[in-house]
């Protein structure tokens, strides 16, 4: 059992507010007495991420331009979750737009927040299973996403190899590594 203590929010402001990302400024009182009174919160919107292994026991990965880092990124595919949108559904969803795979299996294995000590959001990870290419990508205008198929075996070694630089998704990739037993 902890003794750690929650922080009693006492005031809050939004500095900005935008579809991708807001900002607010908190003042909180630690469980001391003490008072912080800028803590800086990022509220993103929660996201979904798959490891997407087809009917015929590929992985399939994806490539996209990430401005921010400014680099081609080799991903898992996923997404932002639509407001009142259920993770699973939002991932099913952002499997069919980026991959045109169609996934019925589909479990949760993680659920994380990629920075509890300034941001709020969640992301979900899950591993589809037994995926069937029904069509084509249907891409958001922004979207410019080259899919690709590889073995559990040229995964792992991508992965050795250090070639995914999104957190979340090596987050996901070894959990669902270590599901299938394919770790060892």
């Amino acid at each position: 059992m902890t003794t750690i203590k929650k922080w009693t929010k006492l005031t809050s402001k939004y500095i900005s507010k935008s579809p991708w990302a807001t900002l607010r400024v908190d003042a909180c009182e630690l469980p001391n007495g003490k008072i912080a009174s800028d803590y800086y919160v990022l509220e993103y919107p929660n996201w979904a991420n798959a490891v997407a292994i087809t009917e015929n026991n590929e992985v399939l990965l994806i490539k996209q331009y990430r401005h921010a880092a400014d680099i081609i990124s080799l991903e898992i595919p996923g997404g932002v979750i639509d407001r009142d949108e259920d993770p699973k559904d939002a991932i099913r969803r952002e499997l069919l737009e980026e991959t045109g795979y169609l996934f019925e299996d589909i479990e949760l294995i993680s659920t994380i927040y990629p920075n509890p000590a300034t941001s709020n959001n969640i992301t979900y990870g899950f591993l589809a299973k037994g995926g069937k290419k029904i069509q084509d990508q249907a891409l958001d205008e922004h979207e410019d996403i080259e899919v690709s198929l590889h073995s559990i075996e040229e995964v792992k070694q991508l992965l050795l190899e250090n070639k995914f630089p999104q957190a979340l998704h090596v987050t996901a990739l070894m959990y669902a590594l270590v599901k299938i037993g394919a770790l060892k």
